[in-house]
Order: C-alpha cells, then structure tokens, then sequence
C-alpha cells in the first residue's frame, strides 16, 4: 500500500505548509483576513476539520511525481524524504484550486461547500473576492520560496505551465458560465470547457512535479497526458455520477444536474440524438419529478453507455500516460494507486 504509506507522510506535511504560506497574513490588522481563508482551507469554523478540508488531490499530485522522476545522486539522499523539497509548489497548486472554488461559489451563488457555508456568504462578496484573491497572490508567493532549492530556469519554467494554467482555467470558467445561456452547444465545446476549468491545473500539477524531479522531455510530456486524462475522465465520471450515481453515496442529488440545465456530457450527448430527451429539454426547465424518467429515457437513447464508455476510454488513456512516463520507486507505485482510485470512484 505505497499511496497509503506516502498519505500518511505526505498530507499533515501539505497541511503544515499551507499553513505556512497563510501565516504571512497572521498579523494585529489582518488577524481576521487570514481566519477568513483558514475557514475556507476547512481548520477554523463550525465543521471545520477532515471533511471540510477536501482530499488535497492537487498537491498530493505534485508530491508523488516530483518523487517518482528524481533520481537520488548519494545514498544518503536515497534515504531521505526528498518529497519535501517541492512542498511549497505543492502547496501553491492547492491555493491557486481554492482561489478557483472561492470565486466559482460567487459566481454560482453557492451556498454551502462540503457542507458548510461558502466565505461569500459568510463574509460578503466584497471580502470573498479578496480572499480569493490572496490565495492566488500567496499561491505565487510560495512558488518564489523554492528560488534556493531547484536550479531558478526550472523555477521559471515551472512558473510558466502554472500560469498558462491559471488562464485556461479562467477561460473554461468563462465558458462555463456563458454556456449558461447557449442553446446551441456541441460536444466539441463541452471539451474546450472542462480541458481549461478541470483537467489544466491537474495536468501543470503533473508536469510540473516531472520538470522539478529532473525528467527528461518525453516523461514529461507523458506526465502531462497523465494529468490532462485524468482530469477529463475525473469531470465525466462526476457528470456520469450526477444523473446515474448512488445520491447515498455521492452525496449529491441526482436530480441536480437535470434540473439545473447543466451542459455536462450526457446532456449535450442527449440533445445531439435529437430524440425524446431533446423535445423534452426543448420545452423549458426539467422538473424534479421527471428526473427519474428521463435518466431512464437518456440510457434507453444510448447515453448512459456512452458516457461510461467516455470515462473507460479516457481512464485507459491517463493509465497508458503515466506506463509512458515510467514512474520510479513507492511514489511511482503510489501514482498508479491514485489514479485507479479516483477514476473508479462511485462518490
């Protein structure tokens, strides 16, 4: 159980360096401005603690990547946790994520995240934008910290993928929200949305881990395919599992997805059979008592399989990137534990 025995390493490790990172807002005047992202973070606040703190997927990413493609040049460096060394770019990426979530809960009007109340609504719009936007400003800050651990041409280069990543993310969050209103919409965009809003920080966190471990070009590349599969199967999964999963085990309404008119893969696929699905959808909002039938009318269309054998496709895809980057030791065994895990997930 290499993933298990890294965990156990590798996540309090995360969880102190973030913690870190946000001790540069601890201060008389901004006391309560570093509470405000530590609630959000999931330490402070009613609810605060495991469940509010999310999986930390990104950095764990980052971590296990770096480790599995640096090669030890001594015998007592072999020995030592060399992980360590990329903690504060593992830890940028988890900012850079939940400067995304704090800003995407404004812009959905969201109310609760894992359960508990969104910082917009807990504080306000106007000091919710501004938390956000620290994360991503000490996100950049942490990245600068590792200028005295890696050779600065790779810090550069490093600094580089995250920034190019930071804008498609943007962008596919800027498609999100548009698409909103598009009744128009065809599978190829519902790709260019989810490549930029979910799989391009999963992919940088690949790369990025492969360009500070010392890979060479093409293991790079094969870690960034990695990444990028991942994500996109990860996001079909997640619409698969928002009409057809197990709500007991999700944690979400089935019906959500449906009702809200969400432009997720299955839907867009539904429309495009041009059947019962689209007349109904073309008549105006689903209500939730037709969700039962018309997830039952989309499988009966060919969707539901089709979707799940999207998720199988690219899943094969994300295991035969990282075969490709041939990835080194109990990181490398651990990498391969996490992707099954998450690209196998009912919740």
């Amino acid at each position: 159980m290499s993933l298990q025995n890294l965990n156990g390493l590798m996540l309090p490790a995360i969880e102190m360096e973030l913690k870190r990172i946000l001790s540069y807002l601890e201060g008389p005047r901004t006391q309560v401005f570093h509470d405000m992202l530590a609630y959000h973070m999931g330490w402070k606040g009613e609810g605060s603690g495991k469940e509010a703190t999310g999986k930390r997927i990104r950095p764990m990413l980052v971590l296990l990547t770096y480790a599995a493609s640096y090669t030890p040049t001594t015998k007592t460096e072999a020995d030592a946790e060399v992980w360590e060394r990329a903690l504060p770019v593992a830890a940028c990426f988890e900012l850079i994520h939940n400067f995304s979530l704090v800003h995407d809960d404004i812009q959905d009007s969201s109310d609760l995240r894992r359960g508990r109340l969104t910082v917009w609504k807990k504080w306000g719009m106007p000091q919710a934008i501004n938390v956000g936007d620290a994360m991503f400003i000490l996100a950049h800050i942490a990245l600068l910290e590792t200028k005295d651990r890696f050779p600065p041409e790779k810090v550069l280069h490093a600094g580089s993928i995250i920034n190019e990543a930071c804008l498609a993310l943007s962008s596919g969050q800027f498609m999100d929200i548009s698409y909103e209103k598009r009744n128009n919409l065809v599978i190829e965009d519902y790709w260019s949305m989810i490549g930029g809003k979910t799989a391009a920080l999963l992919s940088a966190c690949t790369k990025v881990g492969a360009v500070l471990g010392g890979a060479d070009e093409p293991s790079q590349e094969s870690y960034r395919s990695f990444g990028h599969y991942l994500g996109l199967a990860f996001q079909v999964q997640d619409d698969y599992l928002g009409i057809w999963g197990d709500s007991a085990q999700t944690g979400k309404s089935t019906e959500s997805d449906l009702v809200a008119g969400k432009k997720s893969l299955p839907i867009l696929y539904g429309l495009a059979k041009n059947g019962a699905f689209a007349r109904r959808w073309a008549e105006g909002p689903i209500q939730a008592n037709e969700v039962g039938f018309l997830s039952e009318q989309l499988a009966a269309e060919g969707v539901k399989l089709f979707t799940q054998e999207t998720s199988d496709q690219l899943t094969d895809l994300a295991i035969q990137s990282l075969r490709s980057a041939d990835p080194q030791g109990e990181a490398g065994e651990a990498l391969f534990e996490l992707a099954q895990i998450l690209l196998s997930r009912k919740a």
